[in-house]
């Protein structure tokens, strides 16, 4: 059987840390690996991953938008589509992340979960601030 490049996912829980770059982190963002975040999603994309699930453990649950300048970083510089995910609260951080941090796909959950927001009311918003998305 054969796959496309987008069947290898890397997931990538990313902090910046106090010398202003952002590290890998394990466990929920609880263990530090001293790798940085663009030197790995590098070297994993050279093994093969299609794609990158990049979540910043500094946004994530906070409701206080995308961290859009690491996903900037990573979209302006892998070969391969980048997933942000950790922040996304509102409709316009889904809009910043296309537009700002270059995004090719976001992620949230408990706005969805807990009905916060419906995903037929954001798949609107973004189409009339000119995101190209299917409805």
């Amino acid at each position: 059987m054969t796959f496309g490049s987008q069947c290898v996912v890397l997931a990538i829980d990313a902090k910046r840390e106090a010398d202003g770059d952002y590290y890998v982190y394990l466990n929920g963002g609880r263990t530090a690996t001293g790798t940085k975040c663009l030197d790995w999603a590098l070297q994993a994309v050279d093994m093969g991953a299609g794609e990158v699930l990049l979540t910043s453990m500094d946004h994530d649950g906070t409701k206080k938008g995308f961290a859009l300048e690491l996903t900037r970083l990573l979209a302006g510089t892998l070969p391969v589509p980048v997933i942000a995910s950790g922040g996304g609260g509102t409709l316009a951080h889904f809009s910043q992340i296309f537009k700002e941090g270059k995004a090719d796909a976001a992620l949230a959950a408990s706005i969805f979960h807990f009905r916060e927001i419906s995903i037929i009311s954001l798949k609107e918003y973004l189409k009339e601030d000119g995101i190209n998305i299917r409805i």
